[in-house]
């Protein structure tokens, strides 16, 4: 097996070694990445929330010229709150010709091993912009990188590339699904369960919407549209989270449940909002508002992710599957920044160390042998872009 450099391996073990769980601060990480980076003469740009808690990182090496390559990675970590882990997860451990630790493989295994390679880049003389783009917030929305890429549009900075490393087994991947989630509460009428029909029952108007979506979820796991390269090979419907009810002798006056679509690029998830609404509106109403007529629906807008769509010739595939040892492209189920930085003009695909099935699990890791392709995979970009 393929061993990654120790000073890779210490870089990386120094990232996980900053707890930047979403619900807390990034900045004692961003600010260490800022001064590793300006100490090789890099140009660095915060971005902070509301709060200045938390704040992104743009930082360029090489000459100050339009285009070059950004490497992208999120910062933030999720919560190791009731997981058991064998380890310490803010603490690097290796065993097993693996590394341990929260974030290991998503994604501060990529994060880390493009600092550690930045030294090398300059000493190599970089013939276009290298770029780094390290966001807060990822995980509960990609929140953070939307006014990091603001920021980079104000300012005129427009790269050719953009590679997000998260967690692809090192294969390029051109494409992802999109996501757009809801929030759906029903005001109902209570009464006392024995006058049931006098109320209107918030639980079950809920119920038969979640029913209505199960049956759309169904339809398109069995017509498609599908698409091969997906894991996941269609759009998919799903229902998380039900609020309902306070005792079972009173009819509820109110439920609220989340639902999401994470859908193929060519589907409109707008128009399948839509024919829910539609459902609820044109079925479920009438009979409610017969009873009360202040009885009804309201909807909110959860999150909203695009998808990923790029072509197999553009810039950033061509020069990622020039980059590594694989020919095969693919399509993800889950999310990334890559389609906002796609759809603000900056081409960008995803590929990074380790598997996406470690991510968010106790005893998260990557393998060794993942970061050796890694780095390797980051010293054939050196070649391309420096001397």
């Amino acid at each position: 097996m393929d061993a990654p450099s120790e000073h890779l391996v210490d870089t990386i073990a120094r990232t996980i070694g900053f707890s930047t769980v979403s619900r807390d601060s990034n900045l004692a990480l961003i600010e260490w990445a800022s001064a590793q980076l300006q100490a090789l003469g890099a140009r660095c740009r915060l971005t902070y929330d509301s709060e200045r808690r938390k704040a992104n990182l743009f930082a360029s090496l090489g000459p100050e010229q339009p285009g070059g390559v950004v490497l992208s990675g999120h910062t933030d970590v999720v919560p190791v709150d009731g997981q058991t882990w064998d380890t310490d997860p803010f603490r690097a451990e290796i065993a097993h010709d693996r590394l341990y630790g929260r974030g290991a493989a998503d994604m501060k295994g990529f994060v880390g091993a493009a600092l550690a390679l930045a030294p090398e880049f300059v000493a190599n003389g970089l013939r276009q912009p290298l770029h780094f783009a390290f966001s807060y917030d990822e995980e509960i929305g990609c929140i953070g990188v939307r006014d990091l890429i603001a920021d980079l549009g104000h300012a005129g900075i427009k790269p050719d590339s953009v590679i997000v490393g998260e967690p692809t087994s090192m294969r390029v991947v051109i494409g992802h699904k999109g996501k757009h989630g809801y929030r759906c509460t029903v005001r109902g009428l209570s009464c006392h369960s024995a006058y049931a029909p006098q109320g209107v029952n918030a639980v079950e108007a809920a119920a038969e919407i979640i029913a209505y979506l199960k049956g759309m979820a169904r339809r398109f796991r069995d017509r498609g549209p599908h698409d091969a390269l997906f894991d996941v090979t269609h759009t998919t419907v799903h229902t998380g989270v039900i609020r309902g009810g306070t005792a079972l002798n009173i009819v509820p006056k109110e439920c609220s449940f989340d639902f999401e679509f994470r859908h193929l690029p060519g589907d409109d998830p707008t128009a399948l909002f839509e024919d829910v609404r539609r459902f609820a509106e044109e079925h479920l109403l009438p009979e409610m508002q017969r009873v009360d007529p202040a009885s009804g629906f309201e909807w909110e807008v959860l999150s909203v992710m695009p998808g990923l769509d790029v072509a197999s010739e553009s810039t950033p595939a061509r020069l990622a599957l020039g980059l590594t040892e694989f020919r095969d492209i693919g399509k993800v189920s889950y999310g990334t920044e890559a389609s906002l930085f796609q759809q603000a003009g900056m081409p960008a695909v995803v590929c990074g160390p380790g598997s996406i099935a470690q991510a968010h699990k106790p005893n998260e890791y990557v393998s060794l042998d993942q970061l050796a392709q890694c780095e390797a995979f980051l010293r054939r970009l050196m070649q391309r872009i420096c001397g």
